[in-house]
Parts: structure tokens; sequence; C-alpha cells
């Protein structure tokens, strides 16, 4: 994985270079008013729902990055896995 879609939370430095994945940042068009679907912002969203099913990630923290990191690629596995099991 190369690029990740992130709301405003993720912009700056210590985002980009946490990982080697490259945070794209989706943002409203500024003539936006009141409430739209942004394009790829879904993605982001249904992730961190995925994520958040798995406790360990929601409420241990690790001691590095690079243990975060496996356990955040482990957390996207097994819903994709479950489909492909269907």
């Amino acid at each position: 994985m190369k690029l990740a879609f992130a709301d405003a939370g993720y912009q700056g430095p210590r985002a980009a270079k946490a990982s080697r994945i490259r945070p794209e940042i989706v943002r409203k068009p500024k003539d936006q008013v009141g409430f739209a679907v942004l394009p790829r912002r879904w993605v982001v969203e249904r992730f961190f729902a995925w994520i958040n099913r798995d406790r360990r990630l929601a409420k241990d923290f690790e001691a590095t990055v690079k243990s975060t990191e496996t356990f955040l690629y482990t957390a996207s596995a097994i819903p994709l896995l479950r489909r492909l099991a269907r």
C-alpha cells in the first residue's frame, strides 16, 4: 500500500513521516454549504469503523510504530478475508 486517504486531522509533516504510506488529505470544496458526500471520504470513514472493531487498537497503545503498523495491517485484512471466505 502506497497511498491512504485521510481527513484533515492527518495533515502535516508528522503524519507524512510516520510511515511509508503517503496520506492524501480529502478536503471539502470551498463553496460547499451544508452536508455533502465527499469523494473518497467514505473510504476513510469505513476504514475507521473497521479499525474500531478491534479493541486492541482502540484501547492499547503499542511501544513502537512498527508494532502498531502491524496491528493495523492485521485489522485491515480481517474484513477482507471474511469477504473472500464467503
